[in-house]
C-alpha cells in the first residue's frame, strides 16, 4: 500500500484501522505482520526497490541540473534471452533504454564507469517527456539510486582502504603494489 500522492513508489502506509491485519507473503515464506503501532515505529521495514543489470551503451555524461545539482546520465543495454525447450537460451534482441543518477552519486558513477561496463543498479522507472528535433517524446527513463559493476561480469579489485581520516591517501597504494604484496612470498622447501 503506497501513501497517495506520494513521490516515493514503497511507502508503507498503515491502514486507517489498527485492528486491520496485513498479509505479506515473501518469496521464501510467509509471515504475517500486524500493523500495531509497535510495528509502525520499526524504521529496519525491508522497503524493495526496481533493479536493473546490463551495459553502459554510451559514452556517460555528467552534466547539471537546473538547481545545479550533478546529473549521470547514459544509455544502457539491456540483453534479452530465451529459454528454449532442450534448456538451452537463445538471446533475443538487445533493448536500450535511458539510466540517470543525481548529486554525488552520479559524480562517483561518471568516475567509475565507462562505455561497454556492465552494471547492476537499484532504483525506480519513472516516465519522461522530451522534445526532439521538434517531436514531443514520450518516453521512461531509470533512476538509479546506487549503482556498481556486475561482479557476475567484471573483474576488478576492491580498495578497502579506510574511507575518512588523513590515513586513507597514506594508507593506499597502487593495484601493482597490491598484487606484489598478496604473492606468495617464495620460501624454501625441504622433503
Amino acid at each position: 500500500m503506497t501513501a497517495p500522492n506520494s513521490k516515493h513508489c514503497c511507502v508503507a502506509v498503515p491502514p486507517p484501522d489498527d485492528a486491520w491485519e496485513t498479509r505479506a507473503h515473501l518469496p521464501d515464506r510467509a509471515t504475517t505482520r500486524s500493523w500495531s503501532p509497535e510495528f509502525r515505529r520499526r524504521p529496519s521495514w525491508p522497503f524493495t526497490q526496481e533493479s536493473l543489470s546490463g551495459f553502459i551503451a554510451s559514452e556517460p555524461l555528467l552534466t547539471e541540473t537546473a538547481r545545479g545539482d550533478a546529473r549521470f546520465f547514459a544509455r544502457i543495454g539491456k540483453e534479452h534471452f530465451r529459454r528454449e525447450d532442450d534448456g538451452s537460451f537463445t538471446q533475443t534482441e538487445t533493448t536500450y533504454h535511458h539510466l540517470v543518477m543525481f548529486g554525488r552519486s552520479a559524480e562517483h558513477a561518471h568516475a567509475n564507469f565507462t562505455q561497454g561496463d556492465n552494471f547492476v543498479a537499484e532504483g525506480y522507472t519513472r516516465p519522461v517527456n522530451y522534445e526532439r528535433n521538434g517531436q514531443a517524446i514520450e518516453g521512461e527513463e531509470f533512476v538509479a539510486k546506487k549503482i556498481g559493476h556486475d561482479a557476475a561480469r567484471t573483474r576488478y579489485e576492491v580498495d578497502r582502504t579506510p574511507r575518512s581520516g588523513v590515513g586513507r591517501e597514506a594508507a593506499a597504494y597502487d593495484p601493482a603494489q597490491r598484487a606484489a604484496a598478496a604473492a606468495p612470498q617464495a620460501s624454501p622447501v625441504s622433503m
